[in-house]
């Protein structure tokens, strides 16, 4: 059994103790937490399908650890001109384990 759900904007293919990673969420560490944007639901090859989103379809899942990815260096040169610029960036990530899928 899989899902398809909208966490943070981004769509993931989910199934039941699966780990991953999605940008930061709101919450402690060990928290539950649910989500009710549920695009598709397969369950044994019985394939369910919303419009937008199903009705009274969940996936719940707890967050495991609040972390950062690793940097990113974004490196820009004019050349004759004399014009570097260096930059780093470390996206924040929540690591969640999902829990269950409910119909």
């Amino acid at each position: 059994m899989y899902a398809i759900v909208n966490i943070a904007g981004q769509q993931f293919k989910v199934a039941k103790d699966q780990h991953l990673f999605v940008h930061r969420l709101q919450g402690d560490e060990g928290a539950s937490i649910e989500f009710d944007n549920v695009l598709l639901v397969d369950n044994g090859g019985k394939i369910s399908l919303g419009a937008d989103a199903l009705k009274g379809a969940k996936v719940s899942a707890t967050i495991v650890s609040h972390l950062k990815g690793d940097k990113v260096i974004v490196f820009k040169k004019k050349r004759r001109k004399g014009y570097k610029k260096k930059n780093g960036h470390r996206q924040s990530f929540t690591k969640i384990q999902i829990s269950g899928i409910s119909l």
